[in-house]
């Protein structure tokens, strides 16, 4: 992770679903490598899970900071829960987004913190202008398609 004062860009949190029972030969795994490698993203922490039927969700396996991402999204256990800031506390949990949730019961996903790094020149023009981003959104293939865009 980022701690020595360097630059982060934007971080996102990929949330891939499988089939438990499919053959996971490293397919995924590989082709984020290829773009770390390339420099266009950093892969900053991996977590594969599986949610039950009864939506339990268990750690099926981590890398060596697997921890980062099971903080992030509440998979970690409450034991472990770090305290949130004072301005949180009014926050009801229906307006909340809890990644869990996008996972589909009896199926097992990859949960993927990556670094944008092909954004950094941009975020450094921004600052350097005294602009800000304001906000971000993924469009939906559907979206896209209804506004004549194959996605």
């Amino acid at each position: 992770m980022s701690g020595d004062g360097e630059m982060l860009g934007p971080v996102q949190l990929l949330i891939c679903g499988f089939d438990p029972d499919a053959e996971l030969r490293g397919e995924v795994l590989a082709e984020l490598g290829r773009l770390s490698d390339a420099g266009t993203i950093r892969v900053l922490d991996v977590l594969v899970v599986r949610k039950e039927d009864d939506d339990t969700v268990s750690i099926v396996e981590a890398n060596e900071s697997g921890s980062v991402v099971a903080v992030l999204t509440g998979l970690h256990g409450d034991e472990e829960a770090p305290e949130l800031p004072s301005e949180y506390e009014d926050i009801d949990d229906d307006d909340i987004w809890f990644p869990a949730d996008a996972i589909p019961p009896g199926s097992m996903a990859a949960l993927a913190l990556i670094e944008h790094r092909w954004a950094l020149g941009l975020k450094q023009a921004l600052r350097g202008t005294g602009g800000a981003l304001l906000a971000e959104s993924w469009i939906d293939p559907l979206d896209l398609q209804a506004v004549g865009l194959n996605a």
